[in-house]
């Protein structure tokens, strides 16, 4: 009986492996089903299949994403730190720039305004007459019998026509009196370039005038500003080659600002 027991024994443990081997052939089925077992059935230790392999490699490629991210916004950052800086310094310098141009600037302006004030001293204005004026005299058709001055300032300072021109018509020894009416307001001054004006009635208009003759030659006189005889050199403006009329009712204009006041006497 002890043999046969003994001779039983391997046949149950034999039995019992079969068992094992056909439940491990059910795992194996149920692991291949699409069922999800295998995933949970994976364990620590066993080796990576090929899905596991592509989600390791997807978990690395979406690390090294956030990796490059960070990298990338780190770089950024201080990108825009030392850019910031950079950015910064240009301003600086861009203020230094503007500073010194400022400085410069206001060195020009001070320069220009020391200019302007040497300008100003060697610039004073001067007494208007012959070397810094040129003076024409042109016959008037209205009013009748008149005769138009004009001074023109060609020097490059201001200059200033005081009173009335002093006018000789050929050999006079005396000129004509002013008209004093026909003072204006404040002493006519000329800017470079620009031009002054006084009128000549060098006959009585009905024939009323006494001593009328001809004449060929005409010379201006200038005064200066006490108004006492001429100053600096006179102007010996050309007159018509038939020469003009006048007589004793000969009379001049103080020096206007404007042609029309000039004729308007």
């Amino acid at each position: 009986m002890s043999s046969f027991r003994t001779a039983r024994t391997p046949r149950v443990r034999l039995v019992g492996a079969a068992a094992t081997v056909v439940l491990a052939a059910l795992s194996l089925t149920a692991c291949n089903d699409g069922t999800g077992v295998k995933s949970e059935g994976r364990a620590t230790g066993t080796a990576p299949t090929a899905n596991d392999a592509a989600t390791a490699t997807s978990q690395d490629e979406s690390e090294a994403g956030t990796t490059q991210g960070s990298g990338t916004d780190t770089s950024a950052s201080g990108g825009n730190g030392p850019a910031g800086k950079t950015s910064s310094s240009k301003a600086s310098a861009g203020t230094g720039g503007t500073g010194g141009a400022g400085k410069s600037g206001g060195s020009g302006q001070a320069a220009a305004s020391g200019g302007s004030s040497g300008a100003g001293a060697s610039g004073k204005p001067v007494t208007c007459e012959g070397s810094v004026t040129r003076t024409t005299a042109a016959p008037l058709t209205r009013p009748v019998n008149h005769m138009l001055l004009t001074v023109t300032n060609t020097g490059s300072r201001t200059c200033f026509l005081y009173g009335y021109p002093a006018v000789q018509f050929g050999e006079a020894q005396a000129v004509p009196p002013v008209i004093e009416d026909s003072q204006p307001q404040a002493v006519v001054t000329l800017e470079p370039g620009q031009s002054g004006y006084a009128s000549m009635n060098l006959a009585a208009a009905d024939g009323s005038g006494t001593n009328g003759h001809t004449v060929k030659s005409l010379t201006v006189h200038f005064q200066g500003r006490s108004g006492n005889g001429s100053v600096g050199t006179g102007a010996h403006p050309s007159l018509p080659t038939q020469g003009v009329y006048v007589d004793d009712s000969l009379k001049v204009t103080y020096w206007q600002q404007s042609m029309d006041d000039a004729v308007s006497w």
